[in-house]
């Protein structure tokens, strides 16, 4: 099939790499985000999708809006046969969905129903999900919505941060959005309505959102480091001051009873309370500095006894 393939991120690049190596396939252009501001010298730069796409001598369509009348007439003179997307990051309206003859083909991280919205990694790592997967499924103007065409599942181990989870579903669900686009061009393969119970939500998350609260247990908090490592990206603070924070591990040996948030130095560990006992804190980042080890970091700033990450 003709394809237009649509997406932005890194996690993204898999599948476009797939569909361009597929031989039964032909990918004709890829739209994209437009370019943004990246670094400290702030300067234009292209979206890892688009950066594929040079390389690989694809035209490349960056439009502010998909309703814009010039990329719609783009699009209608390519005449794709279908526009397979992933994590492409604007909502497509009805007359752009409308163009290609099988539509936009989604791949989304979860298994919808599950998760529907921005962040279904991030909220499933958070509510401890033991198995999770990837959906291909033709995009509506609902949110995640559409009827589906195949999934593919996925464990999500104890440790698993989101980017650990995530970049694994890139990769198989880059191999389900090929064996989808070649079920639709051989006429194997039908959508089917996502059932109406197991409905959830998963909306973006934000910076807000990733601010440790130290009176939860202490499950919920690792799930929460976990779920969003690397982006946004856990955090706290101490003196005052932000500090960030890598995934926290259980504590095992004899424990000190400490507050909610009160630290306690050992030699080789620093220990974090919450409402059901003691954390080993991993990396930390304090503002302004690189990420290092928590005993380094405890080392250096001397924490006294009794003080608190609030």
């Amino acid at each position: 099939m003709r394809l237009v393939f649509a997406g932005t991120p890194d996690p993204a690049v898999p599948s476009l790499r797939a569909l361009i190596d597929a031989p039964q396939h032909d990918v004709i252009a890829v739209v994209t985000r437009p370019d943004a501001p990246s670094g400290r010298g702030r300067t234009l730069s292209r979206s890892p999708v688009g950066e594929v796409a040079d390389e690989a001598g694809i035209p490349v369509l960056t439009p502010a809006r998909p309703k814009d009348p010039d990329f719609l007439d783009a699009l209608r003179a390519l005449a794709p046969d279908c526009c397979p997307v992933v994590a492409y990051g604007a909502l497509v309206p009805r007359v752009a969905l409308d163009i290609p003859a099988h539509g936009w083909v989604n791949l989304h991280f979860s298994l919808l129903p599950a998760w529907r919205g921005a962040a279904p990694v991030q909220a499933s790592v958070r509510a401890g999900d033991d198995i999770t997967g990837a959906t291909t499924f033709l995009l509506e103007e609902g949110l995640d919505t559409g009827p589906t065409y195949g999934v593919v599942t996925e464990a999500v181990g104890p440790a698993d941060t989101a980017g650990d989870l995530l970049g694994r579903l890139a990769v198989s669900g880059a191999a389900l959005l090929v064996a989808t686009m070649d079920g639709i061009a051989d006429g194997t393969l039908y959508a089917k309505p996502q059932p109406s119970d197991g409905v959830s939500h998963a909306p973006k998350v934000t910076t807000d959102d990733a601010r440790v609260d130290w009176a939860a247990a202490p499950l919920a908090v690792d799930r929460l480091v976990r779920s969003v490592t690397p982006a946004p990206g856990a955090w706290t603070t101490f003196r005052g001051e932000r500090l960030g924070l890598g995934p926290v591990r259980a504590a095992d040996g004899e424990l000190p009873t400490l507050k909610p948030g009160e630290l306690h130095v050992e030699k080789r560990r620093v220990l974090v309370g919450t409402a059901g006992g003691p954390l080993v804190l991993g990396e930390v980042r304090p503002v302004g500095k690189r990420a290092m080890a928590a005993p380094d970091w405890a080392r250096g700033v001397r924490i006294e006894a009794g003080e608190l990450l609030a």
